[in-house]
């Protein structure tokens, strides 16, 4: 144990006789060996072995992470696996054996990332469905885990619930009218951001009357009703994995719920203007896009610590992760950015992503509205309301955006969302603005798109 030291005391003056000196050395070997473990013992971070393990092993440990340690034993599991025969029966765990457990350790730190930019190939327009249903413009959607459902919120006040195979209404809930709160089961007011449990569970809706609904996924009964935001509920998201709700507000707060217990567990304080978006993973945390104030927010829970990036020179209006290392944002200074969740500066901004409008020396950059990314892959899409969602290519360490191709849609794109297999991607579009009536555009269509993907054939 090289850095331990145990200091040598000075000998009296005189000699020693040969018995005494090894009786002397004996008991300084014990008291070494004593002191030894008493300072491993104090040490949280150090685990002792029940056996001496060899001192190449050692050295190997000290250098690697702990998340390095439990990839390296699921790798090294997942090969025993395969000699016996056995991969693919999984052993939940630490380890989390299989294939699937190398994946999600990958995942959480980040660097699991499908190339997916280099298959996908622009739809054929002739092949995006329209869904119409609602009376007011799109303004949130989410798709089920499995990719069968869609659920899709409005100014109506209405939530629907559609079947992606055949374009068909499963469900609707209606909305009620202002005043009627007490009657009616459901909302009476603009709806402004949904968000589903990763398992499929539970569907949580908010709107600008400050209360968050919880929904039965499957059948659409009411389950709860979440009151203390003190104004419009603008972002919601289930922390993966769990039934930890993130809500986001104009209020300037975000609040953490659990859903399966029906109970409030904190509120965060930091954003100086309306909270316009959120977004969370597997991690104990969440992001948040600040509005006015100019500013992204990583929020860690457990510590109560948050992180402040900026970068943007308009309103930060919309935010999506794109694995548990990056994000992407968008403002209506017409700007689209990628950052790290540990660099406070955007690692890459593309200035004025949907283009200009306007009379000549007067133009202004078409806002960013909605964005969205495929999970844990180098593709990402935008929204506005200049008649196109556009999709990017991340560059490697994302440092920079390459525009794909473009998809003609009419009208504000007001959410955006990748399936979870990246066949499809659905936008919730509207005549207005999901945050506000600045203006209208009459031509379009209160609706779903649901664009489907091709992929290029792999070379032999």
């Amino acid at each position: 144990m090289s850095g331990l030291f145990i200091k040598k005391r000075p000998e009296g003056p005189g000699k020693k006789r040969r018995g005494e000196v090894k009786d002397a050395e004996a008991k300084k070997k014990k008291k070494k060996s004593v002191n030894l473990r008493e300072e491993i013992e104090s040490d949280s971070d150090t685990e002792v072995a029940p056996t001496r393990r060899k001192k190449d092993h050692e050295e190997e440990e000290l250098e690697e992470t702990a998340q390095e340690k439990k990839l390296r034993l699921a790798k090294e599991y997942l090969q025993q696996l395969k000699e016996q025969g056995e991969a693919g029966d999984g052993v939940r765990g630490d380890l989390r054996g299989g294939q699937a457990g190398v994946q999600d350790q990958l995942e959480q730190r980040g660097k699991l990332q499908r190339p997916l930019a280099k298959e996908l190939l622009p739809p054929e327009p002739a092949e995006i469905r329209l869904l119409r249903g609602h009376q007011g413009p799109i303004t949130c959607l989410v798709i089920t885990p499995d990719d069968k459902h869609v659920f899709s919120g409005s100014k109506d006040c209405t939530i629907i619930k559609w079947s992606i195979s055949d374009g068909k209404k499963v469900h609707k809930i209606p909305g009620g009218r202002k005043g009627c709160e007490e009657q009616h089961i459901g909302h009476t007011a603009h709806i402004l951001c949904m968000a589903l449990s990763s398992d499929g569970k539970y569907l949580a809706s908010g709107d600008r009357n400050k209360l968050i609904f919880i929904w039965n996924a499957e059948t659409c009964q009411n389950l709860h009703k979440f009151q203390g935001h003190r104004d419009a509920v603008s972002g919601l998201s289930f922390q993966k994995g769990t039934y930890q709700l993130f809500s986001a507000s104009h209020d300037r707060s975000v609040k953490v719920w659990n859903v399966a217990e029906n109970s409030y567990i904190e509120t965060l304080f930091g954003h100086q203007d309306c909270i316009t978006g959120l977004d969370s993973l597997s991690r104990d945390r969440c992001v948040t896009s600040g509005g006015r104030d100019g500013t992204v927010r990583v929020w860690k829970i457990v510590e109560e610590t948050q992180l402040v990036f900026s970068g943007h020179e308009g309103s930060i209006d919309c935010i999506r992760l794109i694995n548990e290392e990056h994000m992407v944002s968008g403002a209506d200074d017409g700007s689209l950015a990628l950052w790290n969740v540990s660099k406070k500066k955007p690692l890459a901004r593309m200035r004025c992503a949907h283009g200009s409008h306007g009379e000549a020396g007067l133009q202004q950059p078409y806002w960013v509205s909605a964005v969205a990314a495929a999970l844990n892959s180098n593709v990402v899409a935008s929204g506005s309301h200049d008649g196109n969602v556009r999709i990017w290519q991340c560059a490697e360490g994302f440092r920079g955006l390459k525009p794909l191709y473009t998809i003609p849609l009419v009208g504000f794109v007001n959410s955006l969302q990748f399936s979870s297999s990246a066949d499809f991607l659905v936008a919730g579009v509207g005549q207005e603005h999901r945050l506000g009536r600045w203006w209208r555009l009459k031509p379009a269509r209160n609706a779903l798109y649901i664009v489907p993907f091709k992929r290029r054939q792999p070379l032999a």
